[in-house]
């Protein structure tokens, strides 16, 4: 074994390790949105949009990411050209950001309801009674201050879907592990590039959780709890 064979080939890997991280923020940011969207419907007052938020989270949270990423790549083309009559472009990235992004944003969901319910229901009332609708409230009030406590779960979930990036090398993304398995094929040899991806992997997830240990100090040391947890939405 060769391990000289990591350091000749290091642009392929900085490569991979940037389009990891690519993949991985953009991913995020769809969970981010989709999450939020979830949340807050898990807990409004409207039956249906409880219901379809409900389904969400359950088919998501229910399936193998695998399964997910497989069908976005090659389910939802074959479904798009039975509805169309046409070829669907297959773009490796897109299609692997949207299920990891869809996937992250039923975990999000989650974090983003329990962030919502742990701020004091006075929070509430008091923007009530200066004149606030509901949901300006929610929007103006309640949701910076949960997002404030939801910061450290959402970088645990950075850090997950970072290891779970992973994934999408079987559908041919240029990330680290289709570097490793591309380098390995053509060299007859994986230990050593599957051991150099792993080292960048652990550089990665340990900044990522240094940088989340910081943050988590630093709210715990401004941050009060609630104490009342019923918070509850109208949101129609």
């Amino acid at each position: 074994m060769d391990f000289s064979l990591v350091f000749e080939h290091y642009e392929l890997f900085l490569s991979g390790a940037g389009n990891t991280l690519k993949i991985t923020f953009s991913a995020l940011a769809i969970g981010l949105c989709l999450g939020t969207l979830a949340g807050v419907a898990r807990i409004s007052r409207n039956a249906m949009l409880r219901f379809i938020a409900d389904i969400y989270i359950q088919i998501i949270r229910g399936t193998p990411m695998l399964l997910q990423i497989y069908f976005f790549m090659f389910g939802l083309p074959q479904l798009y050209s039975i509805a169309f009559d046409a070829r669907m472009p297959q773009d490796a990235f897109w299609l692997g950001m949207v299920a990891l992004g869809i996937n992250s944003g039923a975990y999000t969901a989650e974090v983003i309801r329990a962030g919502i319910l742990s701020i004091n229901r006075g929070q509430m009332e008091a923007a009530r009674c200066s004149g606030l609708t509901h949901r300006q409230s929610m929007i103006y009030v309640i949701l910076p201050q949960a997002f404030k406590r939801m910061i450290p779960p959402l970088c645990n979930e950075l850090i997950v879907l970072l290891k779970d990036s992973s994934l999408v090398s079987v559908v041919g993304y240029g990330e680290l592990m289709f570097t490793a398995k591309v380098l390995g094929a053509k060299y007859y040899t994986y230990v050593p590039f599957l051991l150099g991806v792993g080292v960048i992997y652990l550089t990665l997830t340990l900044t990522f959780a240094k940088v989340l240990e910081r943050v988590e100090k630093k709210l715990s040391e401004g941050s009060t709890r609630g104490t009342d947890n019923s918070m509850v939405l109208d949101l129609g």
